[in-house]
């Protein structure tokens, strides 16, 4: 039994025009939310959608989780760079060092994301969406492979990756020191759903790996907001 990762959440001001930004930066069609937000469909092996739903708070700091975007030459990471910039990006400095091949660039909303050098050797294997790195402890990583059975693909000094069976990005967590949390809530969130459909077993097994129930006002919804053993926000669907 495990869980299966169906989204990755962004809170946004204007999810309308955040959609269409990354839209043109994946090549991903969107679709109409139920939940009056936008979900960009993977055109590729990614896995996973992408939703962008209202929300009013304003982002407090840097996310904990980002994209990094592979490149397959420096022209094609040029190219990446100018498409994101002429769709409203801009250039953000997080004290990269000017010999770092990386591009780090921030969405229309300020959502950092990073377009990776050609020849990065931990990318080799991965598609256009070439990792979600985030800030998170070993046992946030040893969780996650767990709770979605997907392999370490990598456990090193802290820091450990995850990636699915079937391919697409790694996810990623960078080990300490931890970043603390801004605002109410960590931006973006995991929407997951149980493979089976129980969603109370599946809750029950997310909780004995180390998860914990998390009350943010939801009320009376099918979801079941829970937070990993670092604390970050995740949702289990219901049927």
């Amino acid at each position: 039994m495990s869980s299966r990762l169906v989204a990755l959440t962004f809170p946004a001001s204007e999810p309308a025009g955040l959609a269409a930004f990354w839209s043109g930066v994946l090549g991903w069609d969107a679709s109409a939310d139920p939940d009056a937000g936008v979900t960009l469909l993977p055109a590729d092996d990614t896995g996973f959608r992408i939703r962008f739903v209202p929300s009013d708070e304003p982002k407090p700091g840097p996310n904990q989780m980002h994209f990094d975007l592979t490149s397959s030459s420096f022209e094609d990471q040029q190219a990446t760079v100018d498409r994101a910039l002429a769709l409203g990006a801009e250039h953000l400095d997080v004290g990269q060092l000017p010999e770092e091949g990386h591009v780090v660039l921030a969405d229309p909303e300020g959502n950092e994301f990073c377009v990776i050098e050609p020849g990065n050797n931990f990318l080799a294997d991965c598609g256009f969406v070439g990792a979600l790195a985030g800030d998170g402890s070993q046992e946030c990583g040893y969780f996650w492979a767990k709770a979605l059975d997907w392999p370490l693909v990598w456990d090193q000094d802290e820091e450990t990756a995850i990636r699915s069976p079937l391919g697409g990005p790694k996810v990623t967590w960078g080990g300490p020191p931890l970043e603390p949390k801004r605002g109410s809530t960590y931006r973006p969130h995991f929407e997951l759903a149980p493979a089976d459909g129980d969603q109370r077993t599946e809750v029950e097994r997310l909780v004995s790996l180390g998860a914990t129930r998390v009350d943010l006002g939801q009320g009376d919804v099918s979801r079941v907001v829970l937070a990993d053993p670092d604390g970050h926000e995740f949702c289990l669907l219901g049927s």
